[in-house]
């Protein structure tokens, strides 16, 4: 599918005219994607907040641009790291903002540089790639992609450990505030355990929920659902809903999955297990806890990407 041009006078996307992009999502997590191999573009905030705006611009949830990471400052560190690391995923929310990383996005990332001919990569290869949450090396499959999404860790663990939460959340829906637990992948997470499908079914997810204590950088905050049974045939399934920090609920969040299930595993105790499945509004991604070398567990995120559509601003 190509997308028809553009109008975009009296936007902020004017000095963008000419632009090539595509649209992708993983899940229902949908991107815009420019390739910028020679890092010639600067795209500010206020015009990616307006490539995003699904009424005023193409509409996404994030805008992802592809850059060799020799031609960004934290690329550059990125390659200190591993030099085979040539592509880095510079990525925005949808209002404009840097984020660190996103799971799904990194997967439609890799599916992208496939479709423009920047990469060769076959079933069963693995892509390092450059984020500003370190390199996550990607593994193309048959049915989609897997991400080693490095270690996670506690954002407040003294808490974490004796307690099992370390903060409050309040939401639209919910008739108390609720304990939860934050997760760093990379990027910070709160994830709130609910007792039935209908008190996911009945948030209002269009204002940020509160969190107190809030992170220091703001937080994403995940809905938790565990499935009744909890766990078949050795893994265990929760559906997940969540409000992404700058762009609001969306359809799925990679990150999110994964510190859902951190924090899911980490309340079932001894015995849980290593392989989670997580539904979410856009489909489901799997989730898997692995050694590392370094002695850390490290979190696999598996899922489809899709690259749905191309087109050129006017």
């Amino acid at each position: 599918m190509t997308l028809p041009v553009i109008a975009i006078a009296d936007s902020p996307l004017a000095q963008l005219a000419g632009l090539a992009f595509a649209k992708g999502h993983g899940t229902g997590n949908d991107f815009v994607l420019v390739a910028d191999p020679d890092g010639a573009l600067d795209i500010s905030a206020a015009q990616s907040a307006a490539l995003c705006d699904r009424h005023l611009g193409i509409g996404a949830d994030g805008l992802i641009r592809a850059v060799r990471s020799e031609l960004v400052p934290e690329g550059r560190a990125i390659l200190a790291e591993d030099g085979s690391a040539e592509w880095f995923m510079d990525y925005r929310n949808a209002d404009g903002s840097v984020s660190e990383m996103c799971g799904n996005g990194v997967r439609v990332f890799v599916a992208f540089l496939l479709d423009q001919g920047l990469v060769v990569l076959e079933p069963g290869q693995t892509l390092p790639v450059g984020t500003r949450a370190g390199i996550k090396r990607v593994e193309r499959r048959e049915e989609g992609f897997a991400v080693d999404m490095g270690p996670w860790e506690f954002i407040f663990p003294a808490r974490a450990e004796a307690d099992a939460g370390d903060s409050l959340v309040t939401a639209d829906g919910l008739d108390v505030a609720r304990p939860a637990l934050s997760v760093s992948m990379g990027n910070p997470h709160t994830v709130v355990a609910l007792a039935a499908d209908a008190e996911l079914t009945q948030l209002r997810l269009f204002e940020a929920p509160s969190v107190e204590p809030i992170p220091p950088h703001g937080t994403n905050v995940e809905f938790v659902v565990p499935a009744e049974p909890l766990v078949q045939d050795g893994v265990g399934t929760v559906s997940m809903r969540v409000h992404e920090r700058g762009v609001g609920e969306t359809q799925s969040c990679g990150t999110g999955a994964c510190a859902a299930a951190v924090a899911i595993r980490h309340w079932a105790g001894a015995g849980a297990p290593d392989r989670w499945n997580v539904r979410v509004p856009g489909g489901t991604v799997g989730v898997a806890f692995v050694g590392g070398a370094s002695g850390a567990e490290r979190v696999e995120l598996s899922g489809p990407a899709v690259i749905v559509a191309h087109g050129t601003l006017g």
